[in-house]
């Protein structure tokens, strides 16, 4: 019978792959908490206009990668591709603006996208999404890019580079638009046939192709810093000199725009040279007037997304080693003593010690072998003879000493090495 395998593009995480995952997922709780977030769970099935509408038409993801099905009540529905409209649509329907000025958000978990699958990137990713919404203030920018450096700091990542960018607004966009319109008016046919159609829709997302005649074809056209208006300059030069104050190093990349339409003012990436051409480790912006755009309130936001997957990756594999095991493994010899140890163990997991045991019988030597596999700091042996006798041979697996214990207070003794 043919073994049924994973869909391509969907990837099992397993161990001890999880345990870096949790690892991430429990620093991102602790740092975001630090820096006044709270935790948001979305739903991974949303109505397809709210992409269409937040995302834009003319992206990439609407028009080429979501998983879109019409349900059996005729309605169109897609897995979210992203995190950031799900967000914007639970703050708007349940009135979150109402409750503070300022809102926090942060949510975990998969995303969906049917592209080439490639390193570091699935059709089914996981993501940790940050949003703040509330004012559109510098300070609030600078804000989460410090937030974002101390938690990738914080996880252990290094070689990281931050480029920043500013895209403008709604008043001085159009005519950066109409300069690059017109700066590739006639050069069409240098274009792929993606970018010859953005032209005419979104021609800011040209500056995202990653086709080579087109990158050529972007490092000689006008840039966005030269165009931006008075209140867009200020806003941008706020933000770096804040992160100057933190010393954070960046640098302006005028022609980073980011991979969709409601990005406005602020945009950024964090990049390492570890994961070749797609290198970015994470990615964000501002979004001055997305909540208006789908309904609600005009209030500014401001987020970013992580790669788990990407993250992981850049965290080199645990040391077996090193790395903490069972505080206590029980070598049962014999049926008896198999009962025993079946008690034990589980009566010490109930108070929160991690234990193990083996019940196949096996020989000493190879539940021994068992135990240092596991890394496990001590060892019970505990046999018919130790049983008649009340006693077991308590090993320090990591100074190879050992000692007899009494059963009586087996338990006791073994919370002792825990504390």
């Amino acid at each position: 019978m043919e073994i049924i395998t994973a869909v391509r593009g969907f990837k099992d995480i397993l161990p001890p792959e999880t345990d870096k995952w949790r690892y991430i997922e429990g620093k991102a709780h602790d740092v975001f908490s630090a820096f006044g977030f709270r935790e948001i769970r979305i739903p991974i099935l949303e109505k397809t206009e709210l992409f269409r509408r937040g995302i834009g038409e003319s992206t990439d993801i609407v028009e080429k990668e979501m998983y879109t099905f019409t349900d059996r009540g005729e309605e169109s529905l897609t897995l979210r591709p992203e995190a950031t409209a799900s967000v914007i649509r639970a703050y708007i329907e349940h009135a979150l603006h109402a409750a503070e000025p300022v809102t926090k958000l942060y949510a975990i978990g998969p995303m969906f996208r049917r592209e080439r699958p490639q390193k570091g990137r699935y059709r089914q990713f996981n993501q940790i999404d940050v949003e703040i919404l509330g004012p559109d203030d510098p300070h609030i920018d600078a804000e989460l890019l410090v937030m974002v450096i101390h938690f990738l700091r914080s996880v252990g990542l290094s070689s990281l580079n931050l480029e920043i960018n500013s895209l403008g607004c709604e008043k001085c966009r159009p005519g950066f638009r109409e300069a690059i319109v017109s700066f590739l008016r006639g050069r069409e046919e240098e274009l792929c046939g993606d970018c010859r159609r953005r032209l005419s829709t979104n021609p800011l997302r040209i500056f995202d192709c990653k086709v080579e005649p087109c990158r050529e074809v972007m490092t000689q056209a006008p840039r966005m810093t030269d165009f931006v208006c008075e209140d867009c300059r200020r806003h941008f030069e706020t933000l770096q000199q804040n992160l100057e104050q933190f010393q954070i190093a960046y640098q302006v990349n005028p022609k980073m725009v980011r991979g969709l339409d409601y990005y406005t003012r602020t945009t950024f990436e964090v990049t390492t040279e570890h994961l070749g051409a797609q290198n970015a480790v994470l990615g964000g912006g501002r979004y001055d007037h997305l909540v208006r755009d789908l309904g609600g309130p005009d209030i500014s936001g401001i987020g970013f997304a992580i790669g788990l997957e990407r993250m992981a990756s850049l965290i080199p594999e645990p040391d077996a080693k090193t790395s903490p095991g069972p505080l206590l493994f029980i070598a049962a010899l014999g049926d008896k003593a198999l009962q025993e140890a079946f008690l034990l163990c589980n009566r010490l997991r109930l108070k929160g010690i991690l234990a193990e045991t083996d019940y196949t019988g096996r020989s000493l030597k190879s539940q021994m072998k068992r135990a240092d596999k596991l890394n496990t700091a001590f060892t019970v042996i505990l046999g018919e003879k130790e049983l008649v006798e009340k006693r077991a041979l308590l090993r320090n697996m990591r100074q190879s000493t050992q000692e007899e214990i009494g059963l009586d207070d087996i338990e006791e003794t073994i919370l002792k090495l825990a504390r």
